[in-house]
């Protein structure tokens, strides 16, 4: 019989249709490789095709927007939001408006153009991580911005428009709506129990062991009780940490593993799956000991069509029980 299971945090329903149930290989679809070509903008020798870069590793040795980088990060050509100018909110009638300012800025994890993620070493991913950080520091002193929002869209089914590994970074003027259902869901459940949600759901996921894929002192990594989509995957700290960019060297240490072990097992899972992957983190106004809230990253591989019912109702049907899905990626090698 199909499950109804609630997320704990902003009282979701979902539906876990256990009749329905999929296994890895009826998912298989394999993301198409875009060889490399002298017009993609983001590989070496193509500096001048991108707007001039923000920071780039190595630091020294090496004048700005030339080759011999191994990370670099350059405001987006085609900006969802513009850094210049003023917010100016206004109102027309009963309705809101104000300009589109913001910061919109791409990550480009390597030099190499057919590589994934899955395929960079750990060192690799860490520069990443480090630019996510080094970023964020860098836009929250700017008062107009109180939320950054770092993903990444991997394959064209998820958005990515260029095959050669990025992610991408956006600043907002405002808090977005997912993020503040998922304060405001946290802050009750504070407010009732006097713990952090997230922190419970570290302690459950522990204790159940059934949904854990991978594990280390500083970082957990698991589907969620409640997954919206089959192998949806969650990493959180272990510890309480509300702000991303507070992130220590321990955790710097151990991240990039955690997150690149992930990837390779739902690469060789799912047969190299189109995928989302979004950094939440607490908005850049609130408190760096904030007692409710939980810096985490959700990875989301697109294997299945969100259709009218999901959009109507706002449940969503997942095929795949979080329990199975655990099981298929933790029983294959994160290496």
């Amino acid at each position: 019989m199909p499950e109804l299971r609630k997320d704990p945090i902003i009282g979701r329903w979902i539906i876990i249709a256990v009749e329905r149930a999929k296994r890895p290989k009826d998912f298989a679809e394999k993301t198409k490789s875009t060889p490399s070509s002298n017009s993609c903008p983001f590989c070496p020798g193509n500096e001048d095709k991108t707007p001039p870069e923000i920071l780039a590793l190595p630091e020294n040795g090496r004048k700005p927007n030339t080759p011999g980088w191994t990370l670099r990060v350059v405001p987006n050509k085609f900006p969802a939001l513009q850094i210049e100018g003023d917010l100016d909110r206004e109102g027309i009638g009963m309705y809101d408006q104000m300009n589109g300012v913001g910061a919109h800025e791409v990550i480009i994890d390597s030099p190499d153009h057919n590589r994934t993620m899955a395929e960079l070493s750990e060192a690799e991913v860490a520069q990443t991580i480090w630019a996510y950080k080094s970023r964020i520091i860098d836009l929250k002193r700017d008062p107009r911005f109180k939320y950054i929002l770092i993903f990444k869209n991997e394959g064209e089914v998820a958005g990515a428009s260029l095959r050669h590994p990025h992610s991408q970074l956006i600043a907002t003027p405002i808090v977005p709506k997912r993020v503040k259902e998922k304060l405001r869901g946290s802050r009750t459940y504070f407010e009732y129990k006097e713990r952090c949600v997230y922190c419970d759901i570290v302690r459950q996921e522990i204790r159940d062991e059934a949904r854990i894929i991978d594990q280390d002192e500083h970082f957990l990594a698991f589907c969620p009780y409640a997954s919206r989509f089959p192998f949806e995957v969650c990493i959180i700290p272990k510890q309480h940490k509300p702000h991303f960019d507070k992130i220590n060297s321990e955790d710097m240490s151990s991240l990039p593993r955690i997150l690149r072990g992930v990837l390779i097992r739902m690469r060789d899972v799912l047969d190299g799956p189109p995928y989302n992957y979004m950094l939440h983190t607490t908005p850049l106004s609130l408190p760096h000991d904030l007692e409710d809230y939980h810096w985490h990253i959700e990875i989301i591989p697109r294997l299945v069509n969100v259709a009218g019912f999901e959009w109507g109702s706002g449940f969503y049907i997942n095929p795949t029980p979080p329990e199975e899905a655990a099981k298929y990626l933790r029983e294959v090698s994160s290496q």
